[in-house]
């Protein structure tokens, strides 16, 4: 005897009901990522916070199950892709890997910046430090940092000092202002560009990632001086620092992070930075970012966001001490 209609639509509801329950909260929806993912670069191709993003893409979409496809956007001192990414949907299918550039150093180096850094993004997490170095022209006649600032002081306004991005243009203000030497500032729209001058002869020197210089330094077509930083950094020990070579008060270091835009659900942040905190702890990827000169660690969202709170106001000190504000 066939059951009636109504206890045949109660007996549905009631399976439905259970197999919801068996899958728990949003997993009868699609799962995430369901589409390719499109992580924003906003340096060019070839610089270093592209080859570490490539490296996070791939291992990214492996964890997920997924696929994460690298976007270049350069230029204006990453505020192009900033800008792209803030009006992007806040699905979880735009993301961004950036720096201090876009959202530490860029609202003070320009006039005017299209988004917030702060309110229109929201922060997934740390990816790292990407250690700068000071790198010259092996065909400029000094070894060290203190033998450059004697050049510059016999040669004002002679020697010229290339940029990629914020850390480059904040690092080698800091230095001229820091030594009292006169340099000419070259500006480029990224690093890979800015680099093949240097080693040309075109710009003097220039502070540049070590993922991006290092390979020039060891084929010897650059000739590197010190870190950026006021302590040797890990990933290449036998460079000296600031502090070793003479400049006092000198730590300028390039953060690396992950953002999408404002307002994204927080269960696809979960996912995505849960993805991360993976990724930087698997051996080989270490060792793959590691040969590229890159720190890999990350935290929670929270702890990202109150970094970049505390890196925005730390850039700024550091460009109005150089003197390179923009009002």
């Amino acid at each position: 005897m066939n059951p009636h209609p109504l206890i045949r639509r109660l007996a549905a509801a009631a399976a439905a009901l259970g197999l919801a329950a068996l899958l728990g909260p949003g997993q009868a929806q699609a799962a995430y990522p369901d589409r390719p993912i499109t992580l924003v670069v906003p340096f060019p191709a070839g610089s270093g916070t592209d080859a570490v993003g490539r490296i996070f893409a791939t291992e990214l979409g492996r964890i997920l199950n997924g696929q994460v496809v690298v976007e270049n956007k350069p230029g204006g001192n990453a505020t192009i892709a900033a800008s792209y990414v803030a009006r992007a949907k806040p699905d979880g299918y735009t993301l961004f890997v950036t720096t201090n550039t876009s959202h530490s150093a860029a609202p003070y180096l320009m006039k005017n910046v299209p988004y917030d850094p702060v309110k229109d993004f929201t922060p997934i997490a740390r990816g790292g430090n990407l250690p700068f170095i000071l790198v010259v022209n092996p065909k400029l006649p000094v070894k060290s940092v203190q033998e450059l600032v004697a050049y510059a002081k016999a040669h004002p306004g002679k020697l010229t000092y290339a940029s990629g991005n914020s850390t480059g243009i904040v690092a080698g203000a800091t230095l001229a202002r820091r030594a009292g030497i006169e340099i000419v500032h070259i500006p480029y729209k990224g690093t890979p560009q800015a680099i093949t001058d240097v080693v040309g002869g075109q710009v003097d020197m220039m502070f540049t990632d070590v993922a991006s210089g290092l390979p020039f330094v060891q084929s010897g077509k650059m000739r590197a001086l010190a870190v950026s930083t006021a302590a040797r950094s890990s990933v290449v020990p036998d460079i000296p620092s600031m502090e070793d070579a003479g400049i006092p008060d000198f730590d300028i270091n390039s953060w690396n992070g992950y953002f999408g835009p404002a307002g994204m659900p927080p269960d696809v942040v979960r996912t995505l930075n849960a993805a991360i905190n993976k990724l930087v702890v698997d051996p080989q990827v270490r060792k793959q970012l590691a040969g590229l000169g890159f720190d890999a660690f990350s935290g929670t969202p929270d702890d990202f966001a109150a970094f970049v709170a505390q890196q925005l106001q730390l850039w700024g000190k550091l460009i109005k001490d150089a003197g390179i504000q923009q009002e």
